[in-house]
């Protein structure tokens, strides 16, 4: 990254002081100094032209909000905006493949849950269509007391108020009427295996 001049150097440095200090004008030349250097570096790790854009104004922001953390001691200021523009570069790489990542993995759960969602509505509608045909086969009263304590959710009390029998002949319809489905369901089974 040390391909110019001791003065070019110096010069860079200086423009990088600019900067720490506001001076518009000192970042505007040194972006243009150094802005073929950064995106350069910043190609060679993301292999994207967009990318890079974007990570390139991305480094110079931070060049501009970090310019007086620059230390001409501790090396030149082509050097420090080369560092800068290879981490963001790097950021941006496992960032994007993170992404890439997490909607392949988000794209196959889904289509497994889309998958799993189908079967179980095609099995609950196959069951659904076999359970009413086996309720309506158990006769009445039984039938309208599984179908309103089961289906319609109703208590014995209440299918008892609702038919206007006993609480006793309500729940004893109830009990006959699963024994009924039960053995009808079962040879259902049988007959469907």
């Amino acid at each position: 990254m040390s391909s110019c001049s001791p003065e070019e150097h110096a010069r860079l440095d200086s423009l990088v002081a600019g900067v720490a200090s506001g001076d518009q004008h000192a970042f505007a030349q040194l972006y243009d100094a150094l802005s073929p250097l950064a995106f350069g570096v910043i190609i060679q790790v993301l292999g994207d032209n967009s990318l890079a854009e974007e990570v390139l104004q991305e480094v110079f922001v931070e060049v501009w909000n970090k310019a007086d953390s620059f230390d001409p001691e501790r090396g030149h200021a082509r050097t420090w905006v080369g560092r800068i523009a290879h981490s963001r570069g790097i950021d941006r790489l496992r960032a994007h493949n993170a992404s890439v990542r997490r909607d392949d993995a988000e794209f196959v759960l889904g289509e497994r849950i889309r998958s799993i969602d189908v079967e179980n509505e095609a099995l609950a509608n196959v069951e659904g269509k076999r359970l009413r045909a086996a309720v309506d086969t158990i006769g009445e009263p039984h039938r309208t007391a599984v179908l309103l304590t089961f289906f319609d959710g109703l208590s014995h009390a209440e299918l008892a108020e609702t038919t206007n029998v006993p609480l006793g002949t309500a729940k004893t319809r109830v009990r006959d009427g699963v024994r009924k489905l039960a053995a009808v369901w079962g040879r259902g089974e049988a007959h469907h295996e």
